[in-house]
């Protein structure tokens, strides 16, 4: 589709047409100057502290047109941590022997993580990939499990990466075409939720826990419509959070809780979702 196709015709020159144009001025000291470089093309001008502003709109605005531009409408957020192994792999980030075992011993979530993906992306086959489509953080661990899944039965899934001060690349499993990368987490986190029918948390460290409770916020204090948050594994969440005790102490009123469902399989999380949102039984 021509660009004019999608916002209308106009009689003004195009962006891309003036960049190609400005590309092929004379060469002279005042065209090599910085100051003759088309702002928006300008990467000195446009990783200034000063153009913030302009920065954070762009990380919202990009990832929103590709995915209306696909068509979308809802996604299925998979957050967990990226350094749970799969089953027989190797417990990379472990610093004792204890890390390593209890990362082993976790390791089952990385397949259901990849199993739960599988039954949402089969789902989304019957809206074209519109409805219910895997979006994780793109990263290792649950994050490659839940992109996997999608892979496993030949469906498109999104990757939000970002980027860190050590090396991370987009596991190989994200849809290339759906593969974004942030500088702003703010910026990634809204992008997780702007779509999102179910929240579903496996186990994870900091980053998993603050992707929950920003989404546990939001809907507490009804800046986002009640969703299924689902959390894999009462034991682990339980023995890693005591919101009871929250409730006890009267920072959360009795009930809040009860934004939470929990799920030890992936049958048990879609079923969830089924049920919220009445849709037939897992294929």
């Amino acid at each position: 589709m021509e660009p004019e196709e999608k916002v209308g015709w106009t009689p003004l020159s195009h962006s891309d047409e003036d960049l190609e144009r400005a590309r092929s001025v004379p060469d002279t000291p005042q065209t090599r100057a910085p100051t003759y470089r088309l702002a928006w093309n300008d990467q000195d001008f446009m990783t200034r502290r000063e153009t913030r502003s302009v920065r954070l709109q762009l990380e919202l605005l990009k990832p929103e047109m590709t995915l209306a531009e696909r068509g979308i409408r809802s996604t299925v957020v998979m957050f967990g941590g990226a350094r749970l192994p799969e089953p027989g792999g190797d417990a990379w980030a472990a610093k004792n022997e204890t890390q390593k075992k209890n990362l082993l011993k976790n390791s089952k979530y990385y397949e259901q993580a990849r199993e739960f993906a599988r039954i949402c992306s089969r789902h989304a086959a019957e809206s074209y990939y519109r409805e219910f489509v895997v979006t994780t953080g793109g990263g290792p661990g649950v994050m490659e499990a839940g992109n996997r899944g999608a892979d496993d039965v030949g469906a498109p899934s999104i990757g939000l990466n970002i980027v860190l001060p050590h090396e991370q690349a987009p596991n190989v499993y994200v849809t290339p075409e759906l593969c974004f990368n942030f500088h702003y987490f703010a910026i990634r986190k809204m992008h997780f939720v702007m779509r999102a029918k179910a929240v579903v948390v496996f186990p994870g460290g900091f980053g998993t826990l603050d992707e929950f409770f920003e989404t546990l916020t939001l809907i507490q204090t009804g800046r986002m419509e009640r969703v299924p948050v689902i959390l894999f594994s009462r034991k682990f969440w339980e023995g890693a959070l005591n919101l009871d005790f929250l409730a006890e102490q009267g920072t959360i009123s009795p009930g809040d809780q009860d934004i939470i469902d929990y799920a030890e399989t992936a049958d048990e999380a879609w079923a969830i979702i089924s049920e919220f949102y009445k849709l037939g039984a897992a294929t």
